[in-house]
C-alpha cells in the first residue's frame, strides 16, 4: 500500500513536468527522451546492485510494450482530442476496469466485497473529480477517435500492470525475487522501443514538431523522469510485487486529483467544486482499501 501510495504521489508530479515538456518538444519526442534517460538511470541501478536482465525479464518486458508503450503512446495522442480532463478520466478509469477483471480472469485473483466497493468508490470519485465541464468542441470523428485512443491506452495499462504480476510470479516460480527497480528498469526498456517507433512514424508522417530544443527543456524532461518512470515506476512495480493490480490500480488512479491543485497552485486557477466532491470519496475509497487489506 505504501508503494501505491508513493507512486499516486510521483505520477501526480511527474504529470505537471511531462505537460511541459510535451509542449515544447513534442509528445512523442518527449516520451522517448524520458524513457530513454530513465532506462540509463535505472540500467546503472539494475546492472550494478540489482539483476539487470535476470528474474523474469520477458515478462517484464512485454508489460513495459503495454503499459509503457502502448498505454502511454495511446494516452498523448488522445490528449489533444479529448482535452486532459476527459482523457485521463477514461484512463484512469478504464485502467481500474482492465487490471481487475484480467487479473481475475487469467491470474485468478478474486477481490472481496468490500474491496470492490472501497476500489468502486474510489473510482466514482476520480470520475467525478475529473469529469469536464462539456464535451471537447471538436469534430465528431476526432472525438471518436480521441475516445478510442484512450481506450487503447487504458487496455494496454491495464494490461501492463497484470503483465507485472505475472512476472512478479514467474520469478517466484524460479526463487528470484527482483527489486522494484530492476523491473521499473527492464519495463523502461520494453516501453522505449514503442517510443522509438512511435517517434519514427511521427516525424515520418511529419505530424509533429519540436518549439524547443532538448537543451532548453532538459530540466523539465529530467524532472519528468525522475518522478515517473524512474521513481513513479519503481513504487509501482514494489506495490504490485506484494499487491493485487485490481487494488493497486484504482489508488494510482487518483494521482490526477492530487495533479489538480497542484497545477492550480502553478496556474493561478481552482477547481470546481464537483472535484472537491469527487476527491473526498476518492480518499474515502484508499482509505476503505488500505483498511480491508
Amino acid at each position: 500500500m505504501i508503494g501505491a501510495l508513493g507512486t499516486t504521489l510521483c505520477f501526480a508530479l511527474t504529470a505537471v513536468f511531462a505537460n511541459r515538456a510535451a509542449l515544447q518538444l513534442g509528445s512523442t519526442l518527449a516520451n522517448l527522451y524520458r524513457l530513454l534517460l530513465a532506462a540509463v538511470i535505472l540500467g546503472v541501478w539494475a546492472h550494478v546492485a540489482g539483476l539487470g536482465f535476470g528474474g523474469a525479464f520477458g515478462w517484464f518486458f512485454v508489460s513495459g510494450l503495454a503499459g509503457f508503450g502502448l498505454g502511454g503512446v495511446a494516452m498523448f495522442q488522445s490528449l489533444p482530442l479529448l482535452g486532459s480532463a476527459l482523457s485521463m478520466l477514461i484512463v484512469q478509469c478504464g485502467t481500474v476496469v482492465v487490471a481487475a477483471g484480467v487479473e481475475w480472469l487469467w491470474l485468478g485473483t478474486k477481490l472481496t466485497p468490500i474491496q470492490i466497493a472501497c476500489a468502486s468508490a474510489t473510482v466514482v470519485g476520480v470520475a467525478l473529480g475529473l469529469m469536464p465541464r462539456s464535451l471537447p468542441a471538436v469534430p465528431g470523428a476526432a472525438l471518436r477517435r480521441g475516445v478510442a485512443w484512450a481506450v487503447v491506452s487504458a487496455i494496454g495499462q491495464g494490461v501492463g500492470a497484470v503483465l507485472s504480476r505475472k512476472a512478479f510470479a514467474a520469478a517466484a516460480a524460479i526463487h528470484v525475487r527482483p527489486d522494484a527497480a530492476t523491473t521499473a528498469y527492464q519495463r523502461a526498456l520494453g516501453g522505449l522501443v514503442v517510443a522509438a517507433i512511435a517517434v519514427a512514424l511521427m516525424r515520418g508522417a511529419r505530424r509533429e514538431k519540436s518549439v524547443a530544443t532538448l537543451g532548453e527543456t532538459w530540466p523539465w524532461v529530467a524532472a519528468n523522469v525522475l518522478t515517473g518512470p524512474v521513481l513513479g515506476v519503481t513504487c509501482y512495480q514494489w506495490a504490485l510485487s506484494t499487491t493485487p493490480a485490481g487494488i493497486v490500480q484504482p489508488i494510482v488512479a487518483t494521482s490526477p486529483l492530487v495533479t489538480i491543485p497542484l497545477a492550480a497552485a502553478v496556474e493561478r486557477t481552482w477547481p470546481r467544486p464537483l472535484y472537491y466532491l469527487g476527491a473526498v470519496l476518492a480518499v474515502a475509497g484508499v482509505a476503505g482499501l488500505y483498511l480491508a487489506r
